[in-house]
């Protein structure tokens, strides 16, 4: 078997499915992408049996149809040395060698039966949602930093898609952080719900970065199907139920302040590096419409204290938050100002943006208290 294609070409889709490979896998066949040559047009796929990865590429050539299995960080590293050029692959169908033709040399590779490469899931009878690349992106990149990494609690180590015929919903949650994104410019006939693993949902979001136009979203009860141009990600869903997000979000906060973003944020950054490094508590008081931001380490007998212009509607209150928190969750809101909206200081606080940028979108973030020192 021979074909001929072009190096950065190659090294550039290689590099776009090289993410779901795992270091160290059960299988070592996993350790290398699977070339299927059909028609002059080569898939690559790569695996790490939860998930699988695929894209295809156009051929210069090819004289016949076949398989193989082609050692990745070899491929890999080798094809980042070259300048642009097409490239021959030579494969006994024999032994499963590779011959590497360039310019200026030539490169023996040994392969495996690509038979042998776990074949990825087909999904029979999917429902479908089509989204913009840019809406899905923007919904896994302010949710992701929220899922959980506790192995016990496999459903919350991920991203809650909830597709609804008037809006989509994506949640992650760790228990003591909570994002709710949700699009009213995305549905789907059918309603349904699933959980994205987290690799998955980071790979998907590396793709996602630099991608336009559509991703056509299809999934069943075990599997979702993500395509994206002319790469495609299967990816094994997590089997079980979702915890309950609304009734976690406090309904009645009658403390509502407004603040700007990036000041708060600033602050928080500054004081926290005063903080207890175990806590990261950080105070917030609200007197009047002035905030103070204080943080301290008694160990240490290090201590900070700022204060910020706000907008107060509501009684004085003082509640406590892990600063780590409070920074990603800033972080990941685009708004020039924040709305924090409070009950009590033993109970959640809520930010959103101040002013809303897009009309579609409704975005949601729930942080937990940390007990205050006395």
């Amino acid at each position: 078997m021979k074909f001929i294609v072009s190096s950065s070409l190659l090294l550039k889709e290689l590099n776009s499915i090289a993410g779901v490979i795992n270091a160290s896998n059960t299988l070592p066949i996993l350790e290398n992408f699977l070339f299927h040559i059909k028609k002059k047009d080569l898939n690559v796929s790569a695996s790490d049996l939860e998930s699988t990865m695929s894209t295809t590429i156009s051929l210069d050539k090819s004289d016949k149809d076949g398989i193989i299995a082609i050692p990745s960080k070899l491929l890999l590293d080798t094809l980042k040395t070259f300048p642009e050029q097409p490239l021959t692959f030579v494969i006994n169908n024999e032994n499963f060698g590779i011959e590497l033709i360039t310019d200026n040399g030539k490169y023996k590779l040994a392969g495996q039966n690509g038979e042998e490469f776990p074949k990825s899931p087909k999904l029979e009878s999917p429902a479908k949602v089509v989204l913009d690349s840019n809406v899905l992106s923007s919904a896994v990149n302010k949710t992701l930093f929220a899922s959980g990494n506790d192995e016990l609690r496999p459903v919350m180590s991920g991203i809650f898609f909830e597709i609804n015929k008037d809006n989509v919903t994506f949640v992650a949650t760790d228990a003591h952080k909570l994002v709710r994104y949700r699009r009213n410019d995305a549905k789907s006939s059918k309603a349904a719900s699933f959980i994205l693993p987290k690799k998955p949902a980071t790979i998907l979001k590396s793709l996602l970065s630099g991608s336009d136009g559509d991703v056509v979203i299809e999934y069943t009860d075990t599997n979702a199907h993500f395509s994206i141009g002319n790469v495609t990600l299967v990816s094994r869903l997590v089997d079980g139920k979702y915890p309950n997000y609304d009734a976690v979000i406090p309904k009645d906060n009658p403390n509502k302040v407004t603040v700007d973003r990036n000041s708060m944020l600033a602050s928080i950054k500054r004081v926290s590096i005063f903080s207890n490094k175990t806590t990261h508590q950080v105070r917030l008081s609200f007197v009047g419409n002035e905030m103070q931001v204080n943080a301290e380490d008694l160990d240490f007998s290090n201590e900070a204290n700022e204060r910020l212009q706000c907008n107060h509607d509501g009684e004085d209150i003082e509640i406590g938050f892990n600063s780590r928190f409070l920074i990603e969750m800033l972080s990941n809101i685009e708004s020039e100002n924040i709305v924090l909206e409070m009950s009590a200081s033993n109970r959640a606080g809520i930010l959103t943006p101040g002013e809303g940028n897009d009309k579609n979108e409704d975005l949601l973030m729930l942080v937990m208290p940390v007990m205050l020192n006395t």
